[in-house]
C-alpha cells in the first residue's frame, strides 16, 4: 500500500533564502547580488517539480521496466 502521509508545505521565501545562504558557503560558492532572484525562482520551480513526482500515486507492486526508450 502506498505511503499517504502528506508532504510538508512548499518552502516560503524566507526559508529558501536562509537555504542558498545556508548552502553558498557549504558548496564553496559566490553570488552576485544580482543573481539572487533568479536562484530562488530556480529553487521554486524545482520544489514544484519534486512535488508532482512525490505526489503521484504508485503501487508497491508495480516493477521498473527493464529498458528504457523514450
Amino acid at each position: 500500500m502506498p505511503d499517504l502521509t502528506p508532504l510538508a508545505p512548499l518552502p516560503d521565501d524566507a526559508a529558501l533564502d536562509a537555504v542558498v545562504d545556508a548552502m553558498l558557503p557549504l558548496l564553496g560558492l559566490a553570488a552576485e547580488p544580482g543573481w539572487r532572484g533568479p536562484i530562488l525562482q530556480n529553487f521554486r520551480m524545482v520544489s514544484g517539480a519534486a512535488r508532482l513526482v512525490l505526489e503521484f500515486p504508485l503501487p508497491d507492486e508495480l516493477e521498473p521496466a527493464p529498458r528504457f526508450e523514450p
